[in-house]
């Protein structure tokens, strides 16, 4: 991990952060690096071993984490581990949802229906359900901060895992309606493609039987070195938590991006609805002008 300055590592001092997915890959970088810039980090995931595995590296670089087993997909558990890390560490400030699957990768017609939903409530049902719990504190403080680990292939149409790709779509169009709702209670909300990280998560891609089946191309992004270490993502997850790029409330922000050049043109961003799901239409095409005006107005509702 890196190291953190005086100056870096009280970014997040007496801040409560809870990340899902916190006991392994992304997930657990993401906690290391928040613990490391001084916020009490509650990392929460279906196997606590990997979440000891996780509290122990942090406490041994000086930082704080508690370990929350729970299924994200499971309300009712959620809703007690959330009551739990709130009487032990406080209100929760930052909410990272990095908790995934990229199951199952085959062509739609030959998938399994309910393997295909278990993923949507995974990459899905999951952010909404640990979101929904934590929002209301977050209203009612009147700040906070939600950080959803998407993916790339949440903006593009690909082959042999629709259920994934359709999961992390849908997650970055939650993103932007909760930014436009809770932008006037002080809440920033982004979503993130974190690149290809070596994680279990795409070593199953790699080395399963259907993954080599269904997806023989992945392998050429480690083989030809379009990689990144699992601290980079983890980087633009504090970045955001910091509360410095609030003005970007709404975005999809890729780790590729250069973030100091989105803040610095946050205003074009937003006005020209840049970093976000959009249709892209003929120009010849005539524009339905009421519509507009429409959703114009939804987005300003609670501006």
């Amino acid at each position: 991990m890196q190291e953190y300055t005086a100056e870096k590592s009280a970014r997040l001092k007496n801040q409560v952060a809870l990340v899902t997915g916190g006991g392994r890959g992304i997930g657990r970088a993401i906690a290391r690096t928040l613990a490391g810039a001084g916020a009490a980090v509650a990392v929460l995931s279906r196997s606590s071993e990997e979440l000891a595995e996780t509290v122990c590296l942090v406490q041994q670089e000086g930082g704080y984490a508690a370990a929350y087993p729970a299924d994200v997909t499971d309300a009712q558990a959620i809703q007690i581990a959330i009551r739990a890390i709130e009487q032990s560490l406080g209100p929760i400030d930052v909410l990272v949802n990095n908790a995934g699957t990229p199951k199952p990768l085959a062509p739609f017609v030959e998938t399994d229906i309910g393997e295909w939903w278990r993923g949507m409530e995974v990459n899905l049902l999951g952010p909404v359900i640990c979101t929904r719990h934590v929002l209301p504190g977050m209203i009612s403080r009147r700040r906070g901060h939600i950080i959803n680990i998407s993916s790339g292939a949440g903006a593009m149409g690909m082959t042999n895992f629709s259920s994934y790709v359709c999961s992390k779509t849908a997650l970055i169009r939650f993103t932007e309606c909760l930014a436009l709702e809770n932008n006037s209670y002080g809440i920033a909300v982004f979503a993130i493609a974190p690149g290809t990280v070596r994680t279990a998560m795409t070593e199953f891609s790699l080395t399963s039987r259907e993954g080599q089946k269904w997806l023989p191309w992945f392998k050429r992004l480690f083989d030809e070195g379009f990689t990144v270490p699992p601290e980079r993502p983890a980087t633009l997850v504090l970045e955001l938590a910091s509360g410095r790029a609030d003005a970007l409330s709404g975005r999809f922000i890729s780790v590729y991006d250069d973030l100091e050049q989105l803040i610095a043109n946050a205003t074009d961003l937003q006005q020209r609805n840049l970093h976000a799901l959009k249709v892209e239409r003929l120009a010849e095409g005539t524009p339905n002008q009421s519509l507009t005006a429409i959703m114009a107005a939804s987005r300003k509702v609670n501006d």
